[in-house]
């Protein structure tokens, strides 16, 4: 039978940590040991993580200062990787969320074959009041995203809901520097490796409440995203990831990366036009329809200066 292991990141995380490790003692299918690494807490999170840690099997690893979010699960994944096997699992964990009783027991039942699933979420506040009965429909997440559109910076899997064969950290780790976030790493490398999908069930009540390192916690402005998927983007090219692309997949990363170059450069780019309106469906996934395509691939032919000039951008 396969261990499953779940790596925890906190920081700071008094006020939900105990409801958190709550919900992991309630798992129908308990973790075989959880690696929970505190990021430099100020609080009292080391101290609720060791209490637990006689009811729960935790490893601890406590690091002196905050290193942000993605660095800190990137050293536990690298913690977990020596004790785990190919086919053993992993599931991430945000220390502010409630899991489900049955998540664990649920996403094992369904990876079978597959390098990762994903399963949905109730929303609950700051307070625990449900304010939407699935993220996956809150904010309008596809079930599905091709490679291409994986590699221009979308994503529709959030890593606490996840979980993942222990094999896919040969590709995962080290986690390149210019990714933005771990789990949309994982997601791409999933998918160029053995697959994901998507499941229905509600694995988590996913907490949104202003203060989350990443996901629900606020917005930022659309000169800010061009810019992260363009480093996101270049960031995949230069990584040992490129050379598992096949040849369309290579040629499309390249033709967006160069696209987003001369965005970023010029004040129009008609030039664009043709290979926006062919690979419009990669680059704007959540869109439908063949207008709603066409005016986006018009739209993407405004350079960046154009557009927060005279068209009310930031």
């Amino acid at each position: 039978m396969a261990k499953v292991c779940i790596v925890l990141a906190t920081y700071n995380g008094e006020k939900y940590l105990p409801q958190m490790l709550d919900s992991l003692l309630a798992q129908t299918r308990p973790a075989d040991f959880i690696v929970a690494v505190d990021d430099g807490s100020k609080d009292s999170s080391v101290k609720i993580l060791q209490d637990y840690a006689q009811k729960l099997p935790l490893q601890i690893h406590a690091l002196p200062q905050n290193t942000g979010h993605k660095a800190a699960f990137s050293k536990a994944l690298e913690l977990a990787r020596t004790q785990l096997g190919d086919d053993d699992l992993i599931a991430l964990a945000d220390q502010d969320d409630i899991w489900h009783p049955q998540k664990i027991e649920v996403l094992e039942m369904k990876i079978r074959d597959r390098d990762l699933v994903f399963g949905d979420a109730q929303v609950i506040d700051a307070d625990g009041k449900t304010i939407a009965n699935s993220w996956r429909e809150m904010d309008r997440i596809p079930k599905h995203l091709s490679v291409k559109a994986l590699l221009t910076g979308f994503t529709n899997v959030t890593g606490c809901m996840a979980l993942f064969k222990a094999g896919l950290l040969a590709n995962v780790l080290p986690i390149p520097d210019g990714v933005p976030v771990h789990d949309q790493w994982i997601t791409l490398c999933a998918a160029v490796r053995g697959g994901y999908a998507p499941v229905s069930d509600k694995v988590i009540r996913y907490r949104i409440h202003g203060e989350n390192a990443i996901g629900g916690a606020g917005g930022h402005s659309w000169t800010e995203k061009l810019r992260t998927n363009l480093q996101w983007a270049k960031a995949v090219h230069d990584s040992t990831l490129y050379a598992r692309l096949n040849e369309d997949q290579k040629k499309f990363l390249d033709g967006y990366i160069a696209y987003m170059d001369a965005r970023f450069q010029s004040a129009l780019l008609p030039g664009r036009l043709p290979w926006l309106v062919r690979n419009s469906h990669y680059i704007n996934p959540h869109v439908h329809g063949i207008f709603a395509h066409l005016t986006h691939a018009a739209f993407g032919s405004v350079g960046v200066k154009f557009a927060t000039r005279f068209l009310g951008k930031k």
